[in-house]
């Protein structure tokens, strides 16, 4: 068997995924990040984002996550972050609803950290949500 990512996604509300994978796809303060089995150990602070992960079964998971971290040493890939949904839970009419909502607000120059915080996690949920649409 070819080697394999073990991969753990934690939110502030524990686990929301876990599995082998083949690879995983993020987006840094430096730009996007792939990681391969073998991959050199790294710790990266992550962006808002839609984050992919080819699961060891040839899958597509989508995550949305609000920032955050990133760890991989010896074939372990950890993401933390105070929000993370795997994408086919999200509701894209209501996350769609949430970014007009939050950047309504943005526009009306309430320009504070929770208002952007908002922002950013409903835009990573419609891309998340949009990027598994895809793979359908």
């Amino acid at each position: 068997m070819a080697e394999v990512l073990r991969v753990e996604v934690v939110s502030a509300d524990g686990i929301t995924w876990e599995g082998e994978a083949l690879s995983v796809i993020a987006r840094t303060t430096e730009g996007d990040l792939g990681v391969l089995p073998g991959h050199e150990p790294f710790l990266a602070a992550l962006v808002p984002c839609a984050a992919e992960v080819l699961t060891a079964d040839g899958n597509r998971e989508v995550l949305a996550l609000d920032g955050g971290f990133i760890s991989v040493a010896d074939n372990r890939v950890s993401v933390l972050s105070q929000f993370a949904k795997v994408a086919r839970e999200i509701d894209l009419k209501a996350a769609e609803h949430e970014l007009a909502a939050a950047e309504k607000r943005l526009n009306a120059g309430e320009l504070d950290d929770e208002t952007r915080q908002h922002y950013l996690r409903a835009q990573a949920q419609v891309r998340a949500a949009h990027l598994a649409q895809q793979s359908k």
